[in-house]
């Protein structure tokens, strides 16, 4: 059998030069190499409905340098929409083609204790505090082979640390351009909050790649810890030419709160997992996920929560439109361990359905091996309402503005809950884009 060693573009002395010309510690190259060799015999995730195994995750270009930006007023255009001119972010990071293009954090943060920078610099200057996170919990290394990639190939992300007591009232915003059509992201995104702080982080993908095939491995890792806040909004646009593997972790304290709003409007196929680990007594997660899918796309969306602690609430939310020929499957999982009594697990996930020949599962499961609980699942799958639309028609509104309006309303839930309004915006724009 053919290992993956052998497919790779790159090789385990690659590994090793890349992680040693970013200045990177003993611990991350250690940590690079092994998880090289462990991708070799691990299998590839197997998510529901979803054959990826005929999917390129193995041959890319790994690296590509980015030009830097002087400031935001003169943004290129790719990137001028994400930006609000009247009022300009106080702490924001770009990175084009995973080199830091701009970055800024205003001094009061600074004097707070807060870091806010890319993943390099965070390894250089704070290594014992990443190696206390970086796929530790939230993710493991070994889960399977694209795990495994992220570890050992990682070119780029955040480190975001929020001190004890500190309460962030402005949006934390990062870009992620993939400038060059042809370069891979295995980009990794590190937040943490200590106990009693506070804070809402915002990100951004964007490519342009709609011939060039490339491919996308992102992870995510969120800990908030006890009483601690933090709310991850994101709209991930990634064009055509990308195949997508997204999974974004949380783990929650006693009386945390993690909440997720999610754009996925990515054009090229995609896999994508939403997780929450609920470890704290009364800790709580909202995660909201909206998408619309377009062309010939096949996209997998798996929101969970995992009850530990006692008196835990966990609240999923999925909504998406399929357009053509979009193959889409949605799994809301609502896991509740044995003694984590009073916890109340949620879901629903609900799929409006525009081309007779696109294909939508909307899949509730709930996992329960503890009495006293709560727990309830809607799920659907479906057509416009007819009646909705005979009422708007006989309002004077046209048909194709009567379907715009009923969709926007169907997305809502998310898009509202987005914390910057320019994303919000933006991402309302990319939802008029695909029906466009």
């Amino acid at each position: 059998m053919t290992t993956i060693t052998n497919q790779l573009t790159y090789q385990k002395n690659d590994v090793e030069k890349f992680s040693k010309a970013k200045g990177e510690p003993t611990w991350m190259t250690n940590l690079r190499t092994e998880a090289y060799d462990s991708a070799s015999h691990l299998d590839m995730p197997k998510p529901d409905k979803t054959n990826i195994n005929r999917w390129n995750f193995t041959e890319f270009k790994l690296g590509s340098e980015g030009e830097k930006i002087a400031d935001l007023a003169t943004l290129p255009e790719e990137l001028a929409s994400f930006v609000d001119e009247k009022n300009i972010p106080e702490n924001i990071i770009i990175l084009r083609n995973q080199t830091k293009a701009y970055a800024q954090i205003s001094e009061e943060l600074t004097n707070k204790g807060v870091i806010f920078t890319d993943i390099f610099t965070a390894l250089k200057e704070h290594s014992d505090l990443v190696q206390k996170y970086y796929m530790v919990d939230a993710v493991n290394v070994n889960e399977h082979r694209l795990t495994a990639l992220h570890t050992a190939l990682m070119n780029g992300g955040v480190f975001l640390y929020i001190p004890k007591n500190v309460q962030i009232e402005e949006p934390i915003q990062t870009l992620f351009w993939q400038e060059d059509n042809e370069m891979a992201l295995f980009n990794h995104v590190l937040i943490v909050a200590e106990e009693n702080s506070s804070v809402t982080y915002v990100e951004n993908y964007i490519s342009n790649n709609k011939e060039e095939k490339t491919v996308s491995n992102i992870i995510a890792e969120v800990y908030a810890g006890d009483n601690a806040t933090v709310s991850y909004g994101a709209v991930d646009h990634f064009a055509a030419g990308t195949t997508s593997y997204i999974n974004r972790r949380g783990v929650a304290g006693a009386n945390a709160k993690i909440d997720w709003a999610l754009g996925q409007m990515n054009e090229g196929n995609t896999i994508s997992e939403n997780a929450t680990h609920l470890v704290g007594n009364g800790s709580s997660t909202n995660a909201r996920t909206v998408t619309v899918g377009k062309g010939r796309q096949i996209q997998n969306f798996t929101a969970k929560t995992v009850h530990h602690g006692l008196n835990t609430d966990g609240q999923i939310s999925q909504r998406g439109v399929m357009l053509d020929r979009t193959t889409a499957i949605f799994n809301a999982i609502g896991k509740i361990d044995d003694g984590a009594s009073g916890a109340n697990a949620e879901q629903e996930s609900r799929i409006l359905m525009l081309s007779g020949k696109a294909r939508g599962d909307a899949n509730p499961i709930l996992l329960i091996d503890e009495d006293d609980v709560t727990a309830g699942h809607a799920a659907s799958v479906g057509r416009i309402d007819e009646l909705q639309m005979y009422y708007l028609q006989s309002r004077g509104i046209t048909k194709e503005d009567a379907e715009r309006l009923i969709i926007h309303g169907f997305l809502a839930p998310v898009v509202s809950e987005l914390p910057i309004e320019t994303i919000k915006t933006q991402l309302t724009e990319l939802i008029e884009r695909k029906f466009d």
